[in-house]
């Protein structure tokens, strides 16, 4: 029998394994620049490529999920990207060791499209904050070890053997989350109907919720992408193992996750979004000071803030989304991986021609915007109506 309990560690591997193959070129990305004489810019390829084939390949795998069902997908997803994942040490070329990543982007796509529709099928609606709080928890803890663990053993090893450790590691979380998902109860098939995804596009509070995803990631994997390279710079002058720990700050992030999705259950979306995205561009200004406590305290906030906002907003999708829900959470999942590879790239751009300095402006801009285009009062009425029609309670 389904208990909570294991539908949560489940989840939580999943996030686990799949954000640790996601991001785990991303600490290396300066000892990767080195290696093969390539710009931070054409470095960062090796994040944006995974993030945006996972872009382009998330709406039509939640496609396949309404028809063949839930956990499938997400299995074959999981074991599939750790397969590639092993391949990535043995990567002759710059051009190889892109093309692999771009491929495991693609294998990825099945655990992001289908997670947040399979808790908002299977939990109720009372208690869908917390719930993907607890998955976004273990995607953040994913990519914390998807950072550390390569930047630990690169100084040790080089790259190659981070990789490879980084790799095995996903397949353990690969085998537990297989080993632990319960089977889907609450899930109907149905006829793929892309329909769906203009009727989802056409609601103004999922459009913001959309476009929120594309901003926030694009600003979280700029900060992620180039802060290790001002830090190993002077005046700083870290070790590569001491700029890759620069990641436990998600360990803030992981339980900021699972605080803000119990806490916007209770209080409601909009005050715990708001309150989010500016605990981030609080920490965003604290990060430009050549000062290692403040770039760490500043670091910690902006992490907590991204994932609060970022739980939040994903939660609210599956709300706002009365039906075909795979498919409103793959529109938001396709903004937000599109966030990362554009906006991402656009970030380098900024650190080469501005510095950090420059970097900081853009990502602080980003931040604007989400808070410009937070869903109104009005819009979180209509989802509290919805969710009266779905399970006959009031939720917030």
């Amino acid at each position: 029998m389904r208990t909570p309990r294991r539908l949560n560690l489940a989840l939580f591997a999943a996030g686990l394994t799949t954000f640790m193959s996601l991001y785990c070129t991303q600490a290396l990305l300066p000892e990767l620049s080195a290696s093969f004489h390539v710009s931070p810019t054409r470095a960062s390829l090796l994040v944006s490529l995974a993030t945006g084939a996972l872009a382009l390949a998330v709406i039509p795998v939640s496609s396949l999920s309404e028809r063949f069902g839930r956990t499938r997908v997400m299995v074959v997803s999981s074991v599939a990207a750790a397969a590639v994942g092993l391949t990535l040490p043995l990567c002759p070329s710059f051009t190889t060791l892109a093309i692999a990543r771009a491929v495991q982007g693609v294998a990825l796509a099945g655990v992001p499209a289908v997670a947040m529709a399979y808790l908002a099928d299977e939990v109720a609606p009372a208690s869908l904050g917390g719930a993907m709080g607890r998955y976004i928890a273990g995607t953040s803890l994913g990519g914390l070890l998807g950072r550390v663990i390569p930047g630990l053993v690169t100084d040790l090893a080089g790259w190659r053997w981070a990789l490879a450790a980084t790799a095995l590691t996903a397949l353990v979380c690969t085998a537990v989350f297989w080993a632990l998902l319960p089977p889907s109860r609450a899930f109907v098939p149905s006829r793929v109907d892309h329909r769906n995804l203009l009727a989802h596009l056409a609601d103004p509070g999922l459009r913001r919720l959309f476009l929120i995803a594309l901003v926030l990631m694009a600003g979280m994997v700029t900060v992620y992408n180039f802060l290790s390279y001002r830090l190993l710079a002077e005046p700083f002058g870290l070790p590569q193992t001491v700029v890759g720990l620069i990641s436990v700050m998600y360990l803030g992030g992981s339980f900021a996750s699972a605080r803000a999705g119990t806490l916007a259950d209770r209080a409601g979306r909009r005050p715990v979004l708001l309150g989010s995205l500016g605990l981030a561009a609080a920490g965003i200004a604290l990060t430009l000071p050549p000062s290692v406590p403040l770039v760490a305290v500043g670091l910690l906030g902006f992490t907590v803030g991204f994932f609060a906002a970022h739980s939040v907003a994903s939660g609210w999708v599956g709300l706002l989304a009365s039906s075909a829900r795979a498919q409103a959470s793959a529109l938001y999942l396709f903004a937000y991986y599109l966030g990362s590879s554009v906006g991402g790239t656009a970030g380098g751009l900024a650190y080469e021609t501005g510095g950090w300095t420059g970097t900081a402006a853009y990502v602080l801009a980003l931040l604007a915007i989400a808070v410009a285009i937070a869903p109104s009062r009005r819009e979180g009425a209509v989802q509290v109506e919805r969710v009266i029609d779905l399970s006959g309670r009031l939720v917030k």
